[in-house]
């Protein structure tokens, strides 16, 4: 279908005259530009027809007939590159989502936090230690995280290291899926084995047991197998932080009109690049693929309203996700806000939920981390405010990993301070930890089943 009209003014490089914040600064421009010129040779990553199914999926999700799970790394690293992470990262969710689906009783859209996801902002442009102050690490898209000034140098050839770790990833998961991996006849290939004590592990085992009656059930009615619970539909997603390498990765192809960002199917711009007079709003504009916005309480009802009519003024159903991070102490106050502005306006968004990124805070033995309590608290109050104003919660997003870590506090395992330097791997933000993930599945569920 062709578009009431093309964006206005707008070219994959347009973005290059608005002011741009957190980007990497290169000490070598040529070295910049021929690893930008060799990106934009190499085949993309994701497929214009995945893109424009996955807004389809959400469009649904926009209409309350599917519910969004994204999740996955804060950051993702290089060295995390392995099938052992890539497969835990993905058994999460899969596992998540069952959970959803028996509850919630509706299909899940599942979008990876991964793939990608190597790009970090940084609050400050420089970090220092012992009197020497170098550059900040912004991710291993751009730099390494060793606290040298050769190691904290940007360094081009990241690029493309990035774009290489993002294809293997999504090979990896695309075979996955393709070879059974997310088979409803086999959930125990998604058994993560130190999770066998656990509360919740024991209540998931006894809901793919039901699961599993009923499949089996359901395919002695019908005289066969049901093939089609054997794969499912799996997107990936990043932060459009790096601008330069999003460009490089923008195309157009055959037989569809406009732009694609083909670095992944759905990219978001976080809270300190959601400027509306900025270079990442003017970038994702432009472009087909489905965008999300994290916004947070002290974005204006005006910036709200904008930001639907920059990023999707021709009102297409799947298109825009408003991503509200408040903290579980200020979302009741600005919520009811923000959907009370947008409904006015008349723009249709989805609305997802991120209830880690407010409720960060540092111990005092200097581990960033969040209390689960407050990560709860402020998804289900979420739930309530959207019911209460005739809206509707469409997904949630979180920083979750597969690996058996202590980051967050609390949960059913009731981790306290004491407990966080025991397994504390995180790059930059603290990530729920399969059991806690499980465990917040569980409550969206009896959430959602209590409105």
């Amino acid at each position: 279908m062709q578009p009431i009209s093309l964006p206005k003014n707008w070219t994959p490089s347009s973005w290059q005259s608005f002011p741009a914040k957190q980007q990497a600064h290169y000490d070598d421009p040529e070295a910049l530009q021929s690893a930008l010129d060799t990106l934009a040779s190499l085949p993309p990553l994701v497929t214009s027809w995945e893109v424009m199914s996955l807004k389809g999926l959400l469009a649904e999700v926009q209409a309350g007939k599917r519910f969004l799970l994204q999740g996955g790394d804060c950051a993702e690293s290089f060295a995390d590159c392995n099938p052992s992470i890539i497969s835990n990262r993905l058994k999460v969710l899969l596992q998540m989502s069952l959970v959803l689906i028996h509850g919630l009783h509706m299909p899940v859209v599942r979008v990876g936090r991964f793939a990608g996801q190597f790009a970090k902002p940084r609050s400050i442009d420089t970090e220092t230690r012992d009197g020497v102050t170098l550059p900040s690490y912004r991710g291993d898209l751009v730099n390494d995280q060793s606290f040298t000034a050769e190691a904290r140098r940007p360094d081009p050839q990241r690029l493309l290291q990035g774009h290489a770790n993002s294809a293997i990833t999504m090979n990896f998961v695309r075979a996955l899926i393709e070879g059974g991996f997310a088979d409803l006849h086999h959930p125990e290939y998604w058994d993560l084995d130190w999770m066998a004590h656990s509360e919740q592990y024991r209540e998931y085992q006894e809901l793919v047991k039901s699961i599993s009656d009923s499949v089996h059930f359901s395919e002695i009615l019908a005289g066969r197998k049901l093939n089609n619970l054997s794969r499912v539909d799996f997107f990936s997603s990043h932060e459009a932080l790096h601008l330069p390498y999003e460009q490089a990765l923008t195309r157009q192809v055959p037989r569809q009109w406009g732009w694609f960002n083909l670095s992944t199917h759905f990219p978001w711009i976080g809270l300190r690049t959601n400027d509306v007079d900025g270079a990442h709003v003017e970038f994702l504009r432009g472009i087909r693929n489905p965008v999300g916005v994290k916004v947070g309480a002290d974005t204006s009802s005006a910036d709200l309203v904008r930001l639907a009519s920059l990023l999707n003024p021709q009102r297409e159903a799947g298109k825009l996700l408003f991503i509200h991070r408040l903290g579980a102490e200020h979302v009741e106050d600005a919520l009811p806000r923000m959907i009370q502005a947008m409904q006015k306006s008349g723009h249709e968004v989805i609305w997802s939920c991120d209830p880690m990124h407010g409720n960060t805070e540092s111990t005092q033995n200097g581990f960033k981390t969040r209390r689960f309590e407050n990560i709860r608290n402020e998804l289900e109050l979420s739930f309530q405010i959207h019911k209460k104003m005739g809206s509707h919660l469409g997904g949630v997003h979180l920083e979750l990993t597969g690996e058996n870590v202590t980051e967050c506090l609390g949960g059913a395992r009731e981790l306290v301070e004491a407990d966080l330097h025991k397994a504390y791997k995180s790059q930059v933000d603290p990530r729920l930890n399969y059991e806690q993930s499980l465990e917040l599945a569980m409550a969206i569920v009896g959430q959602f089943q209590r409105l």
